[in-house]
This record gives C-alpha cells, structure tokens and sequence, in this order.
C-alpha cells in the first residue's frame, strides 16, 4: 500500500501553504513592480520615474525590475493597461448591459459623474504628461481612449437601432459625445462648480432628439 505524504505544517501545527510555482512567483514581483511603477507616477515624484526608483520602491534588484521590463516604457505600457478595469471596463460593461438606450445612457451618466480616486487623476495626468515625449506611451494611451470612445459610438448605436435614420449616425454622436465628456472633465479639473450630471442630461438629450429626415 502507498504510504500517504503528510503536508509540511507550521510551529503550531496548521497546514503550511503550498509552495509557489517559478510563475506564480514572477507574476506576484510583476506585480509588485507594476504597483510601484504606479505609486511613483500618482506621486510628486512622476517626474523623477525610473525604473531603479520603482525597483528599490518594491524591495527588488534593479536587475529584476529589467528582467520583468526590458526598459522604463514597457513598465509605463505595464500601467496603461494595469488602470483599464478601472476606467474603461466599468464603462464598456455600462454600455454593453441590457436595456434600451436610455437605461444605458442613464447607466453611463452615473458612471461618469462618479467621483474619480484622486490617484487615478493623477496617475493620467502623469501618463498624459509622459506620451509628449514617448511614442510607445503615446500610442498605448491612444489605444486605450480609442477603446473607450468606442463606448460612446456603441452607445449611439443602440439609439440608431431604436430610432433609424440618415440624422442618427452612431460614430459622430458617439465621437461627439466623447469629445464633451473630454472636456466637460478638463473644465471640472479648474472648476468645481459645473456639474457635470446636469451637463451630460442635456447633452444625451440634444444628441438623442435626432432628426431622421436630415
């Protein structure tokens, strides 16, 4: 008969854990490194990010901070897509859910007048400030906004589909949209005062009063 192999187990006798693969391990410094990487560009100190500063902010060698990113733009690609469940996934689940095009816009309108984590703000203001001098990160950071443009065009689309006609053309509404809730951002930023909710209403409501005989 085999014999049974007992788990390893602690000083007071629970169960140890099991042993993390190679992967598992990789994975967990990426990231690690990744959260570092992030930390530093919310940070006063963006403007001095370097991938030794991010190594010695997450406790690892220099050389393994390059063994997980070839250099300082791959990392800062890291964090492009690192924030995307945090801006763009709740929006393209918004759009994407069930119902008309009012309980989606509805959906979209309490998403985007939710406050935003002051370290998310700032963490693209540092990612903005970065894609000026980088092409790698200018061409991450565009593919993302393209995607979450690609939530307002989808949105529209729903409106085409109820209401059809050459006035009801989902990219120029959606692109159009997406061009107001760009700004109407940029203006919160200096002026708190605006709302935001009474601004986008009115704007779902102008857009959505298409014409179909234009």
């Amino acid at each position: 008969m085999a014999t049974r192999t007992k788990a390893p187990t602690t000083k007071d006798g629970t169960a140890q854990p099991p042993a993390l693969t190679r992967a598992a391990k990789g994975e967990q410094t990426r990231a690690r490194l990744i959260a570092a990487a992030r930390t530093l560009l919310a940070g006063e100190t963006a403007g001095r990010f370097t991938t030794r500063n991010v190594a010695a902010l997450c406790g690892v060698s220099h050389g393994m901070c390059h063994y997980h990113f070839q250099d300082r733009t791959d990392l800062i690609v890291a964090v492009v897509e690192d924030i995307r469940p945090e801006w763009i996934a709740p929006l393209e689940a918004a759009v994407d859910g069930p119902g008309d095009f009012a309980e989606r816009a509805e959906r979209v309108i309490g998403l985007l007048t939710r406050p935003e984590s002051p370290d998310l703000a700032h963490l693209h203001s540092a990612l903005h400030w970065l894609a000026l001098n980088d092409e790698r990160v200018r061409e991450s950071l565009d593919a993302e906004y393209r995607r979450w443009r690609a939530c307002f065009v989808r949105l529209f689309a729903v409106l085409a589909e109820e209401r059809p006609g050459p006035g009801t053309d989902p990219l120029l509404l959606g692109e159009a949209f997406a061009a107001a809730v760009d700004g109407l951002a940029a203006i919160q930023s200096l002026d708190s005062g605006v709302s935001a909710e009474a601004v986008l209403r009115l704007l779902v409501k102008s857009l959505g009063r298409t014409d179909p005989s234009a």
